[in-house]
This record gives structure tokens, C-alpha cells and sequence, in this order.
């Protein structure tokens, strides 16, 4: 409202300035009019100093916006009557120039004052000339011409005041439009920022105004700041199938390899209709990572279907294994105690094959604490050397005692005793055979190595390690480093395989961070 209150002042300065020019400009044409031509100059004079002192005081924001106005407007209905009265009367029309103050008045004011301005405007007008009747004989007809002249003032004043109030309306309204839309545009920004797969807004020349992260992993290209990129640029296959595709709207769901990565992208165009074809929102969706959510998917039903079918065969193991421990009870001869031997040794296997399977199902019930990995190490490997009955001396442990890790005491015991049973049962069983060490790595995450002094793992079966039912071991499940492994992932850590320095295994946990628990 101030800056509308000194675009006011700079008309009534202008105003002024004429009022004391045009007399000394053009004196002999303007004195044929004016009565009083000194006094009508200081009442000019004394408008232009109030001005000047309503532009020191907006300046200054004192006093308060409303008694401003009321005390410009109220200064140019006092000057403009005095003026008229000075200039001949109303057929001067100066009385007109109240329109323009008027009118600003009901643009800049709030509410019904612009009508108080408006009467008080008549007032004076009607004032001025009843007076100029009475001393200076003028015509009593011309009070029609005031009257009409008041009415414009009311018309003016309200007329200025509702469109005032509208624009203030649309202007509210156009505001609020305009946080809706950041809002929205800021929305979609960060869904699209945050969607896997690649996004591309393009318009109709082809030039690129949003992407998002995605889309510059899948094109190998890094998208500028605040520079206009053309998709040519980009990827020219992209742009290549973008001219086709608007020459054809049937195409555009092709699958392909671009050049900044070897995974399968399927590329779809969805165009964007404002008023015309305006651009269009190209969606690189990445057909390996679709393909893994869905092997995801297959796994978890496969898994549960496999703990049904686990949990319905523990009882006929349990059956034939009881019966078979009863008919070895008996007297047989050899071949039969062997075959009876048989049975009981596979039953006992497909039962740890049974729990193992019902462990992987289990991997999502999580309960994860600190844990002090000097401790809960150096118990598994003690209870690991009584059931074992190996000597203490074979393990070697290196543990930082500050060391800890945010992980399930359970799943941790469990992956633990899997990758010291399998290093004690391929080392040489000897002291130091197996080491286990602990320390804090870079970046704050602390690493658990279980090596051995073995022969290591074959090179072609490196890849195949953490695969379920793969093993090298005719005695064993192969579900135990893909159980670790699953425990792990569920724990936010990750395991890996690497050769150790002497030739033999050693794996590695990376436990996850603290500010990642």
C-alpha cells in the first residue's frame, strides 16, 4: 500500500508543479479566467509544500497508511475547491482533476471511506460555488453542473473502490494458485527425483527441462544445471526414436540397450496435451531391476511354499528316523545294521536340510541390539570347540574390543558358527588354522574376517558360493552360506568371499554403520 501511496504523491507533485507553471507560462491567457490570480498562486504554492511534506512523510512510513490517504485526499479537495473559486468558478472545470484524486482514492483505500471522500468532495464543490453566488453574482444555474459533478464523484469513487476490491480478490486468489502450484511442482519434482526408473520431461523442440538421477544412470550422461539441454545431446537414439514416435504414436515401447548401460531399457513416450501437443514425459524403465523385484517376488512365494512343505515333512522324518533307531535295537546281520545305518544318516540329513529351509523363513523376525563382537565371539568359538572337541589353540582372534555391531544375537550366533564350522572343517587343523578379526574400517563400518589356512574355494565355484543347495561337500545341505548370507542382508550387513593371504577362504562381514542403524 505504501508504494501505491507514493505513485499518489508523484501525481500531486506533478499536479502542483502545473498549477505554478501554467499561470506563468501562458499568464495572458490564463488571467482571463482567474479572479484572484496572487491568491489563487499561494494556494498553488501551499498544495505543491503539503505534497512535498506527504512525500517526507510516506519516506519516513509515519504515520499509518490510512491517515495518509485521508490527509492527501482531504488536502486535494481544499486546494482544488480553493482553486475553482480562484479560476472563475466551476466553469473552469478544474473540479474535474477531484475525479483522478478520487479514483486513486477508492484504487488505494479499503472500505466505504472512498465514499466519505466522495461527500466530503461534493461538499466543498457545492460550498465553493453557493459562496461564489453570494459575493461574486455567479449563475445559480450552474448548481445543475455541480450536481452533476458531484454525482461523478460517487460514480468514480465506487466504480474505482469495486474494481479495487476485485483485483485485490484475483490477486489473493492467484497467490494462492501460485503456492498450490509450487506445491505441486515441488511435489512432483521429488516423485520424480525419487521414482528408480528413468524420467525425462522433453518439449516439443526437444529440449530437456527435468530429469532425474535415474535417467542420467541408465544414459551414462550428466545432466548441467540451469543450462537447456537438447536430447540429441543426451542420447541421439533417444531423439531418433522421439522423431519416429511422434511421426507414429504407436511406437515407443520398445526395449533396448543404450549405450551408457548394458542393462535392457524399455523406453516409453507419454505425451503432454495443453492446448496442443505441448511435450512429452519419456520413461526409461529398467527391465533388470523389473526382472529382479520379480524374482523377488517368485523367491518369497517359493520360500513360503517351502516352509509349508518343510513343516509337513519333519513329522514322517521323525516317524522313520524313531523306527529305524528301534529295528537297529534288533539283532542283523551286517548288511542290514548298513542299510539301517543309511536310512538314519539321510533322515538325519533331510532334517537339517528341514531346518535349514525353515530358518531362511524366518529371516524377517528381527530383534537387533549392540552387540560387543570381542564377547559373542569368543563364546561361539568356546562352545564351538566343545562340540567339536578341537583345541582352543586352533582359533586365533584378533578383536578390537570397541568393536560392536547393530545385529540380531540370534541370526549373528547363527552365520557365526556357519563360517567357523566351515573353516575349521576345511583347515588344517592346526594352531592359528582359523583367525577371526575384527576391526573398524573406513568410513566407520567394522568388518569380521573368518579365514583359514585351506586350500580355498575353486575358482569356478567362486560365483556359485552363496547360491542355496550349492556345495562342495557331498555331507553337506548347501543352504548354509546362502542362510548367512540371507541373515545378513536382513541385518543390513553384507558378506563377501575373497582369497586369504596364505591361499585359503576368508570371508568378510561388513556390518552396517551407526547412522545407518
Amino acid at each position: 500500500m505504501w508504494r501505491s501511496i507514493s505513485f499518489f504523491n508523484l501525481y500531486r507533485m506533478v499536479l502542483g508543479g502545473m498549477m505554478l507553471l501554467v499561470p506563468a507560462l501562458f499568464g495572458e491567457m490564463f488571467s482571463l479566467n482567474v479572479h484572484d490570480r496572487t491568491l489563487f498562486f499561494w494556494v498553488a504554492v501551499a498544495y505543491t509544500l503539503l505534497v512535498l511534506i506527504s512525500v517526507l512523510a510516506v519516506g519516513l512510513r509515519k504515520p499509518r497508511t490510512t491517515l495518509q490517504l485521508a490527509f492527501q485526499i482531504c488536502t486535494d479537495i481544499a486546494a482544488i475547491a480553493l482553486l475553482t473559486y480562484f479560476s472563475g468558478g466551476v466553469q473552469s472545470n478544474l473540479g474535474m482533476l477531484l475525479l483522478v484524486s478520487l479514483a486513486l482514492a477508492g484504487m488505494i483505500g479499503r472500505g466505504r471511506i472512498t465514499l466519505l471522500f466522495s461527500a466530503l468532495a461534493s461538499i466543498a464543490m457545492l460550498l465553493e460555488h453557493g459562496y461564489a453566488v453570494l459575493t461574486r453574482d455567479a449563475a445559480g444555474a450552474q448548481f445543475l453542473q455541480v450536481g452533476i459533478l458531484s454525482t461523478s464523484y460517487f460514480a468514480v469513487a465506487w466504480l474505482a473502490h469495486t474494481l479495487s476490491k476485485y483485483a485485490v480478490a484475483s490477486e489473493k486468489l492467484a497467490l494462492r494458485r501460485g503456492v498450490d502450484l509450487s506445491n505441486m511442482a515441488e511435489a512432483n519434482r521429488l516423485m520424480i527425483q525419487d521414482m528408480p526408473d528413468g524420467v525425462l520431461v522433453v518439449d516439443e523442440r526437444g529440449v530437456v527441462r527435468q530429469s532425474n538421477p535415474g535417467a542420467e544412470r541408465l544414459l551414462g550422461y550428466v545432466f548441467p544445471t540451469n543450462v537447456k539441454t537438447q536430447l540429441a545431446e543426451c542420447s541421439p537414439l533417444l531423439d531418433a526414436m522421439f522423431a519416429a514416435w511422434r511421426q507414429n504414436k504407436a511406437l515407443g515401447h520398445e526395449v533396448l540397450r543404450l549405450p551408457g548401460t548394458n542393462h535392457p531399457v524399455r523406453v516409453r513416450f507419454l505425451p503432454v496435451q495443453r492446448d496442443g501437443f505441448w511435450g512429452v514425459v519419456v520413461v526409461l524403465e529398467d527391465m533388470q531391476r523389473v526382472q529382479e523385484q520379480a524374482q523377488q517376488v517368485k523367491l518369497a512365494a517359493l520360500g513360503r511354499l517351502t516352509a509349508n512343505i518343510a513343516h509337513e515333512v519333519r513329522n514322517p522324518l521323525s516317524s522313520i528316523s524313531y523306527a529305524t533307531e528301534l529295528l537297529q535295537e534288533q539283532e542283523h546281520d551286517s548288511k542290514q545294521a548298513r542299510l539301517l545305518q543309511i536310512i538314519l544318516d539321510n533322515t538325519m540329513r533331510l532334517n537339517r536340510i528341514v531346518q535349514d529351509v525353515m530358518q531362511v523363513n524366518r529371516r524377517d523376525r528381527l530383534r537387533p541390539e549392540s552387540l560387543n563382537l570381542a564377547l559373542r565371539i569368543e563364546e561361539v568359538v568356546e562352545n564351538l570347540c566343545q562340540v567339536s572337541q578341537v583345541s582352543r589353540s586352533v582359533f586365533e582372534l584378533r578383536l578390537d574390543p570397541a568393536c560392536t555391531a547393530h545385529f540380531d544375537k540370534g541370526h549373528f550366533e547363527q552365520v557365526l558358527w556357519n563360517l567357523c564350522r566351515n573353516a575349521l572343517r576345511y583347515s588344517q587343523k592346526l594352531p592359528g588354522s582359523v583367525r577371526l578379526h575384527a576391526f573398524a574400517a573406513d568410513g566407520g563400518r567394522v568388518v569380521l574376517e573368518v579365514s583359514d589356512d585351506g586350500a580355498g574355494v575353486p575358482n569356478d565355484a567362486v560365483q556359485k558360493l552363496f547360491e542355496p543347495f550349492f556345495t562342495t561337500d557331498a555331507s553337506g545341505t548347501g543352504l548354509g552360506l546362502y542362510i548367512a548370507r540371507e541373515l545378513c542382508e536382513a541385518n543390513g550387513a553384507m558378506i563377501e568371499y575373497k582369497r586369504a593371504i596364505d591361499g585359503g577362504a576368508c570371508f568378510r562381514i561388513i556390518f552396517r554403520s551407526d547412522d545407518e542403524s
